[in-house]
């Protein structure tokens, strides 16, 4: 057999070692762990704030209305301005009731010329029946008519007082210190006949109400958590809301709880609250609706989580921390340990408090919760752990509040 050539030798050489290379399995290089973002979990105390929709009202609400019949002249103020206790808001005509007032002025006099007359008689015949000039039956005839008479002028006075008050009663006055509402019944128009005609109405606003509603299970869930606080819905002197504004702001007076319902209403199951707010700058109208954040206490020993840290499927909430991880081999089916993997932690969080969620079950001190680079953490897969940054988990451009609240800093 003839020796191959030396060009034939070296080709057959290169193919036999290329199929040696395609055999040949390389071990797959794993990636690094994500990298991510973790708080220390602390446990603090929370507010006991309970949001609900409000709805203010006047502090006092008076109608002002027409008490005698007649025929409305003028308006004696501006609407929508303050009035002060006393001060005439509406004229009517008075000719009437002064006219009624003369007459009854006539008759008081009547009365009184009658009861002198009587009275004269009386005494006269006092004076004769001792000389046996008038008859008993005369005299007490005499005495009669004087009694009758005296009481006609009683009763004249008592007319002639009413007819004043009714006079009195066309200058239409405000009862009370408030802001005067618009005008009801125009000027010529005939009022309180046959009713008190409503002219305007007069209400106080440097105080309000405001009047809220809270669930009975809310209501039994603040009353025991707030018990070992610093106050209860039965010590209304301590219990204060805030006021939220449509902006967004809080108004800067907090209101005083200075009620609470004892009965539940069976139709929403509901407990009817109230609270009395200053409204100094008259910021505030009556009817206008808020949102009420009613702080009855604290909660203690409680977790804040950022929001964007907590996720929710169709069971619970739950978090990420980092632990260990627990995994099936796949060739050999024994449990596999990770250290420093993500792990899933179902947890209690059914109230926020600002921009983090108040957790009260689950979570132990020390744990390290995963706030940033979740959407890289799979569950029990290692991740590589490092204090969070400033940059916001929770949304807020520096994110310092997010973080400080589940490590235990203050809000």
């Amino acid at each position: 057999m003839k020796p191959l050539p030396l060009r034939t030798s070296l080709l057959v050489v290169g193919l036999a070692a290329a199929l040696a290379a395609c055999h040949k399995q390389e071990a797959p290089q794993q990636p690094p762990p994500p990298e991510v973002g973790v708080v220390t979990a602390q446990p603090q105390d929370a507010p006991l704030v309970q949001n609900q929709v409000g709805r203010l009202s006047s502090y006092r609400t008076a109608d002002v209305r027409a008490r005698v019949p007649g025929i409305l002249l003028r308006r004696l103020y501006d609407e929508g301005t303050d009035v002060k206790a006393g001060q005439p808001l509406f004229k009517i005509d008075p000719q009437p009731l002064k006219a009624e007032l003369d007459q009854q002025l006539a008759s008081l006099a009547s009365a009184r010329a009658s009861a002198a007359n009587a009275k004269a008689q009386a005494d006269r015949a006092r004076s004769l029946i001792g000389k046996n000039y008038v008859s008993r039956q005369d005299l007490d005839t005499a005495e009669a008519s004087e009694r009758t008479t005296a009481a006609a002028v009683k009763q004249s006075e008592a007319a002639v007082q009413a007819a004043r008050i009714n006079l009195g009663f066309t200058d239409v006055v405000s009862p009370i210190d408030g802001r005067a509402g618009q005008q009801q019944v125009t000027e010529g128009a005939l009022v309180g006949q046959g009713d008190t005609t409503l002219l305007t109405q007069v209400d106080q606003i440097d105080k309000l109400y405001v009047n809220f509603s809270m669930s009975v299970a809310d209501l039994d869930t603040m009353r025991k958590a707030a018990a070992a606080g610093n106050a209860t819905l039965s010590d209304n002197a301590k219990s204060t809301v805030t006021i939220e504004l449509p902006d967004g702001s809080d108004y800067t007076e907090k209101g005083q709880l200075d009620f609470s319902s004892a009965v539940v209403n069976p139709q929403t199951g509901t407990v009817n609250l109230r609270a009395l707010l200053a409204n100094p700058d008259l910021r505030l109208l009556p009817g206008q609706f808020v949102t009420v954040k009613a702080d009855l206490g604290s909660l203690h020993n409680v977790f804040l989580v950022p929001q964007s840290a907590v996720l929710r499927d169709a069971n619970s909430a739950y978090v990420m921390v980092v632990g260990e991880g627990h995994v099936k081999d796949p060739q050999s089916g024994e449990d596999k340990t990770i250290p420093s993997a993500a792990v899933r932690r179902p947890i209690q969080a059914d109230r926020l408090v600002g921009e983090n969620w108040v957790v009260t079950g689950g979570l132990k001190q020390g744990d390290q919760i995963i706030v940033q680079g979740l959407p890289k953490a799979r569950e029990n897969a290692p991740v590589k752990a490092s204090p969070a940054t400033a940059a916001a988990p929770s949304g807020n451009p520096d994110g310092k509040a997010a973080s400080q609240a589940a490590a235990g800093g203050k809000q």
